[in-house]
């Protein structure tokens, strides 16, 4: 794994091999250093799974939070401390489920914090069960039968909220990836990027990566607008595959 000496510290990551969040640690170090943050003005903030690890590899302010609680508790750092650069890294479990509600009242108060979503659609940390982004049809180690349920769209959900910036990545793709985290984090209010971040140990194996650099569409090539709301909800309801880059932006109070 290359490094960025300015933002990662000497603790070695204990992330499965294979693991998407490896090239988000990466990508996010090298995005802050592009930036010209120094560590002692960025803070990171996370819940509890395999994603919400990352502040501990990194050098800067951390805190390694509860449950589905890492926007309050972010929301409360970036009040107190206005010039700090805010970063929540969660997983799909931790914000679309057992932080849900807390998701809907932070985009709604819009602070200037940005929300890194590593999505893997399964359980990790727990060993392999459906999370709110595990596709129908999916068959987990832990369950007998395929996913039943309908999952969670996060880039459908965060327009829906009226979230001012909605994007998407795929974290091995570190030139796009690491754009569009500068542009999130320099986004003036609350900013969210889903990334697509394999698990290769309980959803997919190392054949998920081919899968996903074959199947993104990139939004820039369809001549998308961002600043259209209503072209954002039509041009997800007509994609067939993952889209990446910018769906949504919009400056807003």
């Amino acid at each position: 794994m290359s490094s960025t000496p300015l933002f990662r510290n000497a603790t070695e990551p204990v992330w499965c091999d294979g693991c998407g969040d490896f090239h988000v640690l990466d990508g996010l170090c090298a995005a802050l250093e592009g930036m010209g943050r120094e560590p002692r003005n960025v803070a990171l903030v996370s819940g509890i799974g395999c994603s919400s690890r990352l502040p501990g590899y990194m050098e800067s302010h951390g805190f390694n939070s509860i449950h589905g609680r890492a926007l309050p508790i972010a929301s409360g750092l970036k009040l107190a401390r206005p010039e700090l650069t805010v970063i929540v890294t969660a997983g799909d479990g931790d914000i679309f489920s057992i932080g849900a509600t807390h998701l809907v009242h932070t985009v709604r108060r819009n602070p200037a914090i940005t929300l890194f979503v590593m999505d893997n659609g399964v359980y990790g940390l727990t060993k392999g069960q459906q999370s709110p982004t595990t596709p129908p049809g999916t068959q987990m180690r832990t369950a007998a039968q395929p996913v039943g349920d309908a999952s969670v769209d996060p880039l459908s959900l965060m327009l829906s909220l009226g979230c001012g910036f909605v994007a998407q990545a795929y974290a091995a793709d570190q030139p796009a990836m690491q754009q569009l985290m500068q542009q999130a984090i320099e986004y003036p209010g609350f900013s969210f990027v889903n990334i697509l971040s394999p698990c290769p140990v309980f959803r997919g194996g190392m054949g998920i990566y081919k899968e996903l650099r074959r199947s993104i569409s990139r939004i820039d090539d369809s001549g998308h607008d961002p600043a259209d709301l209503a072209a954002a909800h039509a041009l997800l309801a007509s994609a067939e595959a993952p889209l990446a880059g910018i769906l949504f932006r919009r400056d807003l109070p």
